[in-house]
């Protein structure tokens, strides 16, 4: 049985089959090899999934959402480049920032990469960043939402582990705001060093403008 799982998963996996979905299939042909009940698997599976908690997800993506259309996601921009984008490097800088501050709403490192890549990709190319150096630094950038909460991961791990959820969020606080720190100061040296963004400040408004559009 267990080497029919695991042809099964490795067959998957070289017809490039999403990970999930190769270990349910797998799991699927184990059951029926041991010849269990699919009755059991399914109430199960019903089970697993049968928690309150995990309800908070489907929110936090459908605000990340609601920020993009709604336009708050460009408003978090510019007043993420109000308080950073007047150095060298801001622009970078400011995608870190922003990154941060979206992932403490959506919890989702793909809706930030959605709502915000959407508009500093173009800008950093436009400013003469590297393209696969900007998509880089967005994709790292979003990965904040892994960690600041409230954090879709987290979530999921709470839940299946049956730790408390509140105590992580808690716990990843520390973590999420030296990341975030750690890797604007590697980015504002970084464009030093290659001599990058010298004009990120232009057209960047006041703090007290930007923090009242943002409001």
């Amino acid at each position: 049985m267990t080497t029919a799982m695991l042809i099964t998963m490795v067959l998957c996996f070289a017809l490039t089959v999403s990970v999930a979905v190769s270990i349910g299939l797998a799991a699927i042909l184990g059951i029926q090899v041991a010849e269990i009940n699919m009755l059991i698997s399914v109430k199960e599976m019903f089970n697993a999934i049968n928690r309150f908690p995990l309800a908070a997800i489907p929110f936090f993506i459908l605000a990340g959402n609601i920020m993009e259309t709604g336009g708050i996601s460009r408003r978090l921009v510019e007043f993420a480049k109000s308080i950073v984008g007047g150095v060298q490097g801001g622009l970078p800088m400011t995608c870190v920032l922003t990154c941060m501050i979206f992932a403490s709403v959506s919890g989702s490192s793909v809706a930030t990469t959605f709502a915000i890549g959407t508009i500093l990709i173009p800008a950093l190319m436009k400013h003469g960043y590297p393209n696969t150096w900007a998509a880089s630094l967005q994709a790292t950038s979003a990965e904040l939402g892994v960690i600041i909460p409230p954090s879709i991961p987290l979530i999921l791990y709470g839940v299946s582990a049956e730790v408390s959820i509140g105590e992580l969020f808690i716990a990843g606080f520390g973590p999420g705001l030296f990341i975030s720190g750690a890797l604007m100061l590697f980015v504002w040296a970084y464009c030093k060093y290659k001599g990058w963004g010298k004009c990120d400040g232009d057209g960047r408004l006041s703090v007290g403008k930007a923090t009242w559009k943002a409001g």
